[in-house]
């Protein structure tokens, strides 16, 4: 069974248009990169590259909402950017886009194409339900440094997605704890585009309609719904 996925008062007050759309999907064949997904990388970049037409990711209007936000909750946008523009600077770039693993690079690559911030977590990892919060400083946030387990704990007032076992992602959509990411072995996912005005509602709609058919794509027999946009 899917999480819930809640939005507490304090992101509302702070960010009153925020939206985010969710795709379901089980039956999910992982595994590594491949040709395919690789693929699907290299044109997102070409559809990113239109969509700015030479200007910087962090020009584009919708990845300016978000720093704003970012700097709204006090963090340093240019410092810890939002996973949608840190991919898109890579993508305008020699260093090229990351090959993770088959499931990562589908919604990577739905992430650049529409610059839209997206994260995917593993349903089976998951305790609880996801809520999107403010932070009090003292929730585990387990990473790795250095080749070790380490826990960190949010800034206060830091927004950060938390299931009942503490964060699995911090400062709203910059770096997901290990606990939850899609590995290879992931066979149900649930995958969270977000998104901030000017962006409209129907543009997000359509991006997670995309993601929901390259998942039936490369794993046929899924079972993948789309969730109504929430708010």
């Amino acid at each position: 069974m899917a999480p819930t996925l809640t939005v507490s008062d304090e992101v509302r007050a702070l960010t009153p248009g925020f939206t985010h759309v969710a795709v379901e999907a089980h039956g999910l064949v992982g595994g590594p990169s491949t040709d395919a997904s690789s693929a699907l990388l290299d044109e997102a970049a070409r559809r990113l590259a239109a969509r700015l037409e030479g200007r910087a990711p962090h020009e584009d209007p919708h990845m300016a909402a978000w720093r704003e936000t970012y700097t709204a909750f006090g963090s340093k946008p240019s410092r810890t950017r939002n996973s949608a523009e840190a991919l898109a600077r890579r993508a305008v770039t020699d260093a090229g886009l990351p090959r993770i693993n088959l499931l990562v690079d589908l919604y990577n690559a739905i992430s650049v194409a529409h610059l839209i911030p997206v994260g995917g977590e593993d349903l089976d990892r998951i305790e609880g339900g996801m809520r999107l919060v403010r932070a009090s400083g003292e929730e585990d946030f387990v990473t790795v440094a250095g080749g070790e387990e380490t826990v960190e704990h949010p800034d206060a007032g830091e927004v950060v997605w938390c299931d009942e076992a503490g964060v699995t992602c911090r400062r709203w959509n910059w770096r997901q704890g290990p606990r939850t990411r899609l590995t290879e072995q992931t066979a149900s996912g649930i995958f969270l585009l977000e998104s901030l005005p000017p962006m409209p509602v129907a543009e997000v709609e359509a991006a997670a309609a995309e993601l929901a058919e390259l998942l039936e794509k490369f794993s046929p027999g899924a079972e993948v719904t789309v969730r109504p946009p929430a708010s």
